[in-house]
């Protein structure tokens, strides 16, 4: 996790700054202190259940006065295991610094280690990524345990695991071994985190393994344990010393659920880094390559079988829900009401981080049913008008994009006329990636609309028309349009 003022808006991030519900010490894990035997003696009488606070909730203690004990200062005795990987560990964690060339201000820091006796240091991708995409900016630097400093030079980065290997100016004790072959894990194993947390000094946590992340689309282990803004890169071990993952994010909407990103991705990054005869010039192609890669997985996972469809009122949607997009319904629905709306979301829960203001690699989409028994047909016109946002489109400027191109068309499903507008803006710096926004609202009743969208980030053009075409061909009506009062029968 690296330590960045920017702010991060996706629920996995890679990690923004703040701490997990947790009290780290520095430089050892929080372990649970043991508990001394003293003879049996009768129970004292107990306390109430509930004590009130010496302060008021989310308030600081004050300080304790001349001769007083302050006892929040107090740390957890650390486990001997935490402490016994730590003392061997030390001499091979590094902090991974982001620095301006023009003054070598701090812009971010994260962690890393050396692997093996090498001069080889892995770490994440969102650590560095300032220094691979904007290399005449950005410079790095690592410090040790010891305050020792020293250059860093970017070989080789991995982007779809937020993967990346650095070399230094110095060797690795031996210490943390990153074997050939997967590591094997059992739930509820206990694992050690360790990294420089907050940029406030090295830190081991304690934690278990829980399983994979089923929701992501690439592979991430499960750690229930802190991991904290600054630890990002450092690596996660077994009791043994040997690297089960390295530590990437945490949710911010939990308690200790962290992630690791498997060793088996550093293994092969590693081999690709030691193979090349010298690093790339310029990462940025390479990246653009890498996120090209993961689009067409991305849109043929998407496309394989034909969209799912759902009756929403009068309408036919099509949704996606897998272990990538999770999809959530919701409604205004009230008695009082002059008009009900039903709308579904899918999206994915995770996307692959670019830069501290871009992530892309992204999959959404959206209906809204309108409906209106009371409303004339002009009144409800301006409302659905009102929610049919194609002016809200690309209206921030954003230097990473072109400003969008879009065109409207009136189209005609297998049951259904459509208005539809289709959005594109390329990418700047990867040629060949761009986003695609499609919104589509039904054109046949005059008391119900139906206003669909999906967003695609980081896809090839031939790609965002496959899917764009694929969402609108599938909107459709459910059931025959009524005919107007006092119509023949049939008639529209």
């Amino acid at each position: 996790m690296r330590f960045s003022s920017a702010a991060r808006i996706l629920l996995i991030v890679a990690l923004a700054a703040g701490a997990a519900g947790a009290t780290l010490s520095i430089a050892v894990a929080a372990g649970k202190a043991g508990k001394a035997t003293s003879p049996r003696a009768v129970p004292a009488p107990q306390p109430p259940l509930v004590v009130p606070p010496a302060t008021p909730p989310a308030t600081t203690p004050p300080a304790p006065g001349p001769g007083e004990t302050d006892e929040t200062a107090a740390l957890p005795t650390p486990s001997g295991a935490a402490q016994t990987l730590y003392s061997a560990a030390r001499a091979d964690l590094l902090q991974i610094r982001m620095l301006l060339r023009s003054g070598r201000s701090q812009s971010s820091v994260g962690s890393g280690f050396l692997v093996g006796t090498g001069n080889l240091v892995l770490t994440n991708y969102h650590v560095v990524s300032q220094m691979a995409l904007d290399p005449d900016v950005y410079v790095g630097e690592y410090v040790d345990t010891d305050g020792k400093s020293g250059p860093v030079e970017l070989l080789a980065v991995d982007v779809l695991h937020d993967l990346a290997v650095v070399r230094v100016d110095r060797n690795g004790s031996g210490f943390f071994h990153v074997p050939d072959t997967p590591v094997r894990l059992v739930q509820g194993q206990y694992l050690y985190s360790l990294g420089n947390p907050l940029d406030l000094g090295f830190a081991i946590s304690e934690g278990a393994y829980n399983g994979v992340v089923t929701r992501s689309f690439y592979e991430q282990l499960i750690f229930t344990g802190p991991i904290n803004s600054g630890m990002s890169g450092g690596p996660s071990v077994t009791a043994a010393g040997v690297v089960a993952g390295v530590n990437v994010s945490k949710r911010r909407d939990g308690e200790l659920v962290s992630f690791l990103v498997p060793v088996k991705y550093a293994q092969e990054l590693l081999r690709r880094a030691q193979e090349q005869t010298h690093p790339p010039k310029n990462f940025n192609p390479l990246i653009g390559q890498q996120l090209l890669a993961h689009q067409r997985a991305l849109i043929d996972r998407l496309l394989a079988e034909p969209l799912s469809i759902r009756t929403m009122g009068p309408y036919q949607v099509p949704v996606r829900e897998s272990q990538q997009l999770r999809c959530w319904g919701r409604s205004n629905f009230r008695a009082e009401a002059e008009f009900t709306l039903d709308a579904v979301s899918c999206a994915m829960e995770a996307a692959l981080y670019v830069s501290d203001t871009q992530q892309t690699g992204l999959v959404s989409m959206t209906h809204q049913v309108l409906r209106s028994g009371s409303l004339a047909p002009l009144p409800f016109a301006v409302l659905a008008s009102s929610r049919f946002s194609v002016d809200r489109v690309g209206a921030g400027r954003d230097p990473r994009l072109t400003r969008p191109a879009c065109t409207e068309m009136f189209v005609h499903t297998a049951t259904l006329p459509v208005r539809a507008v289709t959005c594109v803006r390329a990418y700047r710096k990867f040629a060949g990636l761009y986003n695609f926004t499609l919104l589509a609202a039904s054109t046949d009743d005059a008391q119900a609309s139906l206003q669909s969208r999906i967003d695609l980030a980081g896809v090839s053009y031939d790609n965002g028309l496959r899917a764009t075409r694929a969402f609108l061909s599938a909107l459709g009506r459910s059931r025959p349009h009524p005919a107007p009062a006092g119509s023949p029968s049939g008639a529209r």
